[in-house]
């Protein structure tokens, strides 16, 4: 068997990487899930769809920032990272389950990293493996935990007019949408926004008291969620469990956005802990809940 060997990824690799991580994670999330919790399933399909277009969509904005390891009998690992103004996310992660702890991944992190030269601030969203976290922790990482809610949305603690000042958001919004980005996290998500209103739902709140937007899936789950204040964050919010049906999630809050445990809490979802926001060169962003890929 050959050497691994690094290499930028290509867009040929796509197919490959997303099976990698997909097997990678489920290897995970088997070997850690709680056992009151619903028993782990490998990525479905229209999820498959959605990795290879936000993927895809990273591969062709950072290409330097996209980077696979492999030898003779296939791919190994592979990061996925982008830049965005001065802040350099890591979108993706993985090592193959049995070759974890033999430095690909360090390699790997290596070379994502060097894609963010210069930039002042980094963000991922990390799950609780114990290595990888370490990993993270030793290039300089704070973790804030992550929290998540799930349940049935009482019907009932719906406020009257949830949604009357929340509308539907057009391209016209992304100079609002990448100012409040950069007041929450220091950096717009500028091109990303196009990929994101093709895969969710936005829907925008700009009032005279204060402005935020939400993308939401079509079951009503949050996937990025970004205010002025906290008056507006928890509008949006409640416009968006107010579109759920049956069993939903409220996915990567943390301790820092205790607006939202006090909205979902009071919609009698169920709090929960899983995971950590890895922040370097800011705190935690606020009012705002971050979205594991596009954060």
């Amino acid at each position: 068997m050959s050497d691994p060997v690094l290499r930028p990824m290509a867009e040929a690799d796509l197919p490959a990487v997303e099976r990698l991580t997909a097997e990678t994670y489920h290897e995970l999330d088997t070997r850690t899930f709680r056992r009151a919790w619903p028993e782990p399933e490998l990525r479905p399909p229209a999820r498959v769809e959605e990795w290879l277009t936000r993927t895809g969509h990273f591969l062709a904005t950072d290409p330097g920032g996209c980077w696979v390891a492999e030898d003779d009998s296939g791919l190994l690992g592979a990061a996925i990272s982008y830049r965005r103004e001065l802040m350099w996310i890591l979108a993706s992660y993985a090592v193959r389950p049995g070759l974890q702890g033999q430095g690909l991944g360090t390699a790997l992190l290596a070379a994502a990293q060097d894609h963010g030269r210069g930039c002042l601030r980094a963000m991922l969203s990390a799950s609780s493996d114990t290595r990888a976290t370490r990993r993270y922790w030793r290039a300089g990482f704070a973790l804030h935990p992550q929290l998540f809610l799930s349940g049935t949305v009482d019907r009932t603690a719906i406020p009257v007019g949830t949604g009357r000042k929340v509308r539907d958001g057009t391209a016209a919004d992304v100079e609002l949408m990448d100012s409040l980005d950069r007041r929450a996290r220091g950096a717009a998500h500028g091109p990303d926004h196009a990929v994101m209103a093709r895969l969710w739902r936005l829907r925008v709140s700009d009032t005279s008291t204060g402005s935020g937007y939400a993308y939401v899936a079509d079951d009503g789950r949050v996937q990025l969620l970004a205010a002025s204040n906290r008056r507006t964050a928890e509008r949006l919010l409640w416009d968006a469990l107010a579109a759920t049906g049956g069993e939903t999630e409220l996915f990567h809050v943390t301790p820092a956005n205790r607006w939202a445990v006090d909205v979902a809490m009071t919609a009698r979802l169920d709090l929960h802990q899983e995971g950590y926001l890895a922040l370097r060169g800011l705190g935690p962003p606020a009012p705002y809940l971050h979205n594991g890929v596009f954060l």
